[in-house]
């Protein structure tokens, strides 16, 4: 039997196929990780969850027993999971763009559309650690905040200019 490398930086590929999550793995293991742990349904996923740490989740929209809206949405919402702030990427074969507003609007942290390149994997990682966003914990919302983007309006209230401007 293989000991188990825990690692601060351990990840968890979620994803129904084994041929699909060997291949994440692969991938990851090319960008330098090597605490690599895989699930192929919502149960086993969510066991690993609570087990132990991890740095990111990778999930499947179709994860098996749960798609992986819900199970992003139970996770943010469950107090007793040590991940449950955890960055989480979520893949999906043929997403639209309601599916990815959802996944967005459950409290996933970025999206990638199957198949992609290691290049890809390894963008969104980047992001997620160059990056990081405040975690959210509303009534209403649940995750990492939505906003990518910092925009300066400038000294003034920007509505009330806009006001003054249109009465003119």
């Amino acid at each position: 039997m293989a000991i188990e490398e825990i690692t601060k930086q351990g990840v968890l590929v979620a994803d129904p196929s084994t041929h699909m999550a060997t291949l994440i793995s692969v991938m990851l293991r090319s960008l330098g990780r090597r605490d690599i742990r895989e699930a192929y349904d919502a149960n086993k996923a969510m066991v690993e969850m609570m087990r132990r740490s991890f740095s990111v989740l990778i999930i499947d929209d179709g994860l098996g027993g749960m798609d992986g809206v819900a199970f992003t949405r139970k996770l943010r919402a469950s107090n007793e999971c040590p991940n449950r702030l955890i960055p989480i990427i979520m893949m999906s074969a043929a997403p639209d763009a309601k599916r990815i507003a959802d996944a967005r609007d459950a409290g996933v942290t970025e999206f990638l559309r199957k198949p992609f390149a290691a290049n890809h994997l390894q963008t969104r990682l980047n992001s997620i650690q160059v990056n990081p966003r405040d975690f959210i914990d509303g009534a209403q919302y649940r995750g990492p905040d939505r906003r990518r983007k910092i925009v300066d309006v400038g000294d003034g209230d920007r509505r009330a200019d806009d006001a003054a401007s249109q009465v003119s």
